[in-house]
């Protein structure tokens, strides 16, 4: 009997602690992570027709190479189109990391997780095995972050395979700069989850800023997007902290706007030709439907 499998994987805004996912850092220190699940989802829809013949498409509400996780989204929906039946999501979330291993890819776990699971996540990463930390963040804190987060897509792709390889190798080598960037990455993260679980705003912004420091301390190109408009943002007190997501260097950068200032935000990204990516929680994670035709 033909039939149609549809999947939905959201993408993520990785708030603190990203690079510290990967190994070998995992290995030797274990790793930290805060990020949230976002209304923008690759779909894929796998059709079987009666002869047996299959079929996969692909669409993403978002632009690829923007840094909110769209290839681990994508390989999430993918694998959980084609091998879902009977995984729960965290299986699908790990079969996609291996199969991004496979092809090269350095990145971490945080971006299947986050499209397999939805919500907020605290994630720690030990060697090769994830622990999901119970995390709950006040509804005041999460109200304020959705209302004063801007997420601008800056049109300047990024390939993150090609910025891990750099640091990594660096991180190989002995620098003691990439190594104190690393841990920060992972202070920050715990530190954004108290912030985020108490709602103290102050020491929310103070961690973005850390983390934004620690990416220059790695290496400033990462940042160098984004400073044309984050730079002025930050001197005229328009914006209180700002992060790239991702690996940085490109795509999207997240930027919390001062109270009363997200218009003022929102229009210097557009000056510039940037795209406002307008977004919300998900809370549901992958989803999967199989429909008999």
């Amino acid at each position: 009997m033909a039939k149609e499998i549809r999947v939905r994987a959201p993408v993520r805004v990785d708030l603190a602690g990203g690079w510290s996912d990967c190994a070998p850092f995992t290995h030797a220190h274990g790793g930290e992570v805060i990020n949230f699940a976002i209304d923008q989802y690759i779909e894929a829809v796998m059709r079987i027709d009666d002869s047996g013949k299959l079929s996969v498409e692909y669409h993403s509400d978002g632009p690829t190479s923007s840094g909110l996780g769209t290839s681990g989204a994508l390989n999430v929906a993918f694998l959980a189109a084609i091998g879902g039946d009977g995984r729960s999501p965290v299986e699908i979330a790990e079969l996609a990391f291996q199969f991004e291993a496979l092809l090269g890819n350095r990145g971490g776990r945080q971006d299947q997780w986050a499209a397999a699971n939805g919500g907020f996540q605290h994630l720690m990463f030990h060697g090769e095995n994830v622990e999901i930390i119970p995390f709950e963040p006040m509804p005041s804190a999460t109200r304020w972050l959705k209302r004063q987060l801007v997420l601008a897509y800056t049109n300047i792709s990024h390939t993150s395979g090609e910025i891990h390889e750099e640091i990594w190798q660096r991180y190989a080598d002995g620098d003691e700069t990439v190594h104190s960037a690393l841990m920060t990455l992972r202070v920050m993260a715990r530190q954004v989850a108290t912030a985020l679980t108490s709602d103290r705003r102050d020491i929310f912004i103070d961690a973005i800023r850390a983390v934004s420091a620690a990416i220059d301390e790695m290496n400033p190109e990462l940042n160098q997007a984004y400073r044309p408009v984050v730079d002025d943002l930050m001197a005229d007190k328009d914006a209180l902290a700002w992060k790239g997501m991702g690996a940085a260097a490109g795509g999207t950068v997240a930027i919390i706007a001062n109270n009363g200032k997200v218009d003022a935000v929102k229009s210097a990204c557009t000056n510039v030709g940037w795209e406002i990516i307008e977004w919300n929680y998900d809370d549901e994670g992958l989803q999967r439907q199989v429909i008999e035709t």
